[in-house]
């Protein structure tokens, strides 16, 4: 009886020629096409951050002053219009206009109580302002002026 020999020289070519197929395969990426065989142009949205995305914090808030007369020294110059930027960290400036001078100055927060505090500014033909204030939250307070005419303001901040 006879016996069949199978050569196992091809068995040593296919192998390693198998292995090196299956690992040049690795690096493939799939790209879609469209109905005429074409790459698609179809966008991918990113994939979304797994936390929320936060707006960053303000940094200063602009509030605006209202200064009604108090007295009669005040009453000449009607109700006054001004602006206080809070820097959020105590401190800010604040700016008015009364008749023809223009004031800009600062405003601090003080004492034990930082919902308290003053604001000072000069005038642009020598006058002042001096306020005292109490704010309710970051952006709404109220307080007092008085001019270095002898007017007296009650003074509202924010909305």
């Amino acid at each position: 009886m006879s016996r069949i020999i199978f050569p196992r020289a091809p068995l040593r070519v296919a192998a390693p020629l198998l292995v090196s197929l299956l690992l040049s395969l690795g690096g493939c990426y799939v790209i879609p096409i469209d109905n005429q065989g074409r790459p698609s142009n179809i966008a991918y949205s990113p994939v979304p951050p797994p936390y929320p995305v936060l707006p960053p914090a303000p940094s200063q808030i602009n509030l605006v002053a209202r200064l009604y007369p108090a007295n009669d020294a005040a009453a000449s110059t009607g109700i006054l219009i001004g602006q206080v930027v809070n820097n959020l960290n105590g401190r800010g400036t604040f700016n008015v206009n009364a008749g023809s001078e223009s004031f800009t100055g600062e405003a601090t927060r003080s004492g034990q109580d930082a919902h308290q505090g003053n604001a000072n500014a000069a005038g642009s033909r020598g006058g002042y302002v001096r306020c005292a204030y109490t704010m309710n939250t970051s952006s709404q307070g109220s307080g007092e002026c008085t001019f270095s005419t002898g007017g007296r303001y009650t003074m509202h901040l924010g909305g």
